[in-house]
């Protein structure tokens, strides 16, 4: 089975979280066909992330689809197999190995016992009966008959383990050969059929959406069910207010739309650990860490979306059958609490960023720069192109595995996170004094 040993490059972790929200943003507002039809571009996403199980052909409700499942199972299964038959090479081969030292250790000491056994002999019969030097003799002599002894026994038991470990090491080779094999050819036949479907896409494409059936006619119930349900549906945007309040809603809004998406982009990396570790034998360095890096940074800056869509969770057992002036009291009342906690985060925050930056690494000039060594128009002067892509220079923190990815970015959107939330916590304010006041 080829192997699949990639790294994410660090610079296309942090493009792909910019970039790949913004295109489905561009995506997700465009303008929607009145007829539903099947997308060309959607079906590629699919071929691309999951091609090997059909999920191309089962979008486009062909059945050829199936086809790829039982051959990727097959892949599955050869692959289980090639890592327990790896397993018994691994376990037959440490056994040789053990016994091969076994027996050039046993075997030494036991020439080397029965080399000295006879001058041992001699000496035991010339000392003199009840005498030290007898007793010494008949020690050493039971000591060199004890060590052949027990060195012969564990030559046999080395050559008697070898007889067993080298054939079943062949056995388990020849197993990890046919079942590797086995899912190389397999893998290479879901490949052909990926890249044949990828040619033939469009034109599945068109036939699929000629086979579409026309939009039924909503009956009268029916349509005024999704009236109903449209009038019930509050969207987003309607938690903007008005005035200068709603810039600082929209900017709430907005950030908490792009980050949504990186939640796609979890199943995207995800699904490739599954394929490189399950299909391919190589399981990622990097993926966890990225995810949990992302999805620690999509808490922190979805916090104030979450606030302007009132999305917390909370016991509103007495607060929700309040009037909206009330609502204002008690949130005017409690937000002394709200800006402490968003304070202290915004502060802290700001403490971990710099002295992520701060930690001493390659001749960053920014490091340099947060430490206090430089100032502001020295570190800008000195910038050079080589502080960007020399591999041996590292801003500040990074990660102790493998990936070494740059901790600093993350420990900067905490302050993101924090400005955000005591913005909208401004806005929040704002409004309930409106309320109060009559206004809104």
């Amino acid at each position: 089975m080829p192997q699949l040993d990639f790294t994410l490059p660090h610079w296309a972790y942090w493009v792909g979280l910019i970039v790949f929200p913004v295109i489905a943003t561009f995506l997700a507002k465009r303008p929607k066909p009145k007829q539903r039809q099947y997308s060309l571009v959607l079906a590629y996403f699919i071929l691309v992330t999951g091609g090997i199980l059909g999920l191309h052909r089962l979008y486009l409700k062909s059945l050829l689809g199936l086809v790829y499942i039982p051959v990727f199972i097959c892949i599955l299964f050869a692959n289980a197999q090639s890592h327990d038959a790896r397993s018994v090479v691994s376990d037959m081969d440490n056994l040789v190995r053990q016994s091969e030292r076994t027996l050039e250790r046993e075997t030494e000491r036991v020439t080397a016992a029965e080399t000295g056994l006879p001058s041992m002999q001699s000496a035991l019969a010339g000392a003199e009966e009840g005498s030290m030097a007898e007793r010494r003799a008949q020690r050493d002599v039971r000591r060199a008959n004890q060590r052949i002894d027990q060195g012969r026994e564990r030559i046999a038991e080395a050559e008697t383990a070898l007889l067993t470990a080298r054939p079943a090491a062949d056995e388990a080779r020849k197993t990890l050969d046919f079942w590797g094999n086995f899912a190389k050819y397999a893998f290479w036949l879901l490949l052909a059929g990926v890249l044949i479907d990828a040619v033939l896409l469009p034109a599945l494409v068109r036939k699929a959406n000629a086979n579409l059936p026309p939009d039924p006619e909503l009956s009268e119930a029916e349509r005024k069910l999704k009236a109903l349900e449209e009038a019930e549906r509050k969207d987003d945007a309607s938690h903007v207010s008005s005035g200068w309040t709603g810039w600082i809603d929209r900017l709430s809004l907005c950030c908490g739309e792009f980050v949504s998406y990186w939640a796609v982009i979890a199943v995207i990396v995800y699904y490739f650990e599954v394929m490189s570790r399950y299909v391919f034998g190589s399981p990622t360095n990097w993926a966890h860490e990225a995810m949990y890096l992302m999805f620690g940074m999509q808490y922190l800056i979805a916090g104030s979306y979450a606030m302007l869509t009132e999305s917390h969770v909370r016991v509103d057992i007495f607060y929700a059958p309040l009037s909206r002036r009330r609502k204002a009291v008690v949130d005017l009342l409690t937000s002394i609490f709200f800006f402490i906690f968003a304070g202290t985060l915004l502060y802290t925050s700001w403490i971990f960023a710099f002295d992520a930056i701060a930690v001493p690494s390659g001749n960053a000039l920014v490091s340099d720069w947060a430490r206090g060594q430089i100032g502001v128009g020295e570190a800008l002067s000195s910038l050079s192109l080589s502080q960007w892509t020399d591999p041996n220079v590292r801003w500040g923190e990074i990660s102790f595995n493998e990936w070494e990815v740059p901790l600093w970015p993350m420990k900067w959107v905490m302050v993101l996170g924090g400005l955000l939330l005591v913005l909208q916590g401004i806005s929040k304010f704002a409004q309930d004094l409106r309320a109060l006041m009559g206004r809104a």
